[in-house]
């Protein structure tokens, strides 16, 4: 069976330039090999890519040994939820530009992540195609 996404429809693919996903498939699937629950995909922002780097996650970096590209704005990719969450947090509790949780695309973030974040919290920062 398809996995789905937060919409209740099939998972579309997050990104395939650059291929994205913990089995670097294009999709923010499940996978019980990844702790980092790599579900949501989003959009990048140079806020985001500077606030990850600032917290030891370097995304802008490639790292081809890792089959990663690095990351530039613009680009979409599975994050690992956590970083996401914890991006939100801190333009909180930091009073960091909005702009730092990067956009996230509802039809690629996969429905497992609804048991952390709310669908409201999620379509507040959804994309804006």
């Amino acid at each position: 069976m398809s996995e789905r996404n937060v919409l209740g429809e099939e998972l579309a693919p997050c990104s395939t330039d650059p291929t994205t996903g913990f089995e670097r498939d294009g999709c923010c699937g499940t996978h019980p090999d990844d702790p980092g629950r790599h579900e949501l995909c989003a959009v990048m922002t140079e806020e985001f890519l500077a606030f990850s780097k600032r917290r030891g996650n370097d995304l802008v970096t490639p790292r081809p040994t890792l089959r990663f590209p690095g990351l530039e704005p613009g680009d979409r990719w599975c994050l690992c939820l956590g970083r996401w969450t914890e991006a939100l947090e801190a333009t909180r509790s930091e009073r960091l530009p909005e702009t730092t949780v990067p956009p996230v695309v509802l039809e690629a973030t996969n429905e497992a992540v609804l048991d952390s974040v709310s669908m409201e919290t999620l379509e507040a920062h959804a994309y804006d195609e």
